[in-house]
């Protein structure tokens, strides 16, 4: 069994989480979506935390977590919907409206 798939070898739904990201704890914000597969929310917080600090951010604030109710529609969201799908944790950023 993989963390995409659960204890009765069902697919587990691609997960997001939201929020903002700092590369320095005084800079300036950038919006984050997080996509993965994990058995549960504790552990997909975990690896996106895990993953934002590998990537250089040096704070994070997670807004929201859900399950993605299908592929989406247009990049870059596809390419991390199918990078989560293959066990990546996929990393969006976007520039905050001021």
């Amino acid at each position: 069994m993989n963390d995409s798939t659960d204890e009765n070898g069902e697919e587990r739904p691609v997960t997001i989480i939201t929020g903002r990201v700092w590369k320095r704890k005084d800079g300036r914000a950038e919006g984050v979506h997080v996509m993965l597969v994990a058995p549960d929310d504790d552990s997909a917080v975990r690896r996106a935390l895990e993953s934002l600090a590998a990537e250089g951010y040096a704070e994070a604030e997670l807004d929201q977590i859900g399950d993605m109710q299908g592929e989406p529609d247009e990049e870059p969201h596809l390419s991390a919907y199918q990078g989560a799908l293959e066990g990546e944790v996929s990393i969006v950023t976007f520039d905050e409206p001021d």
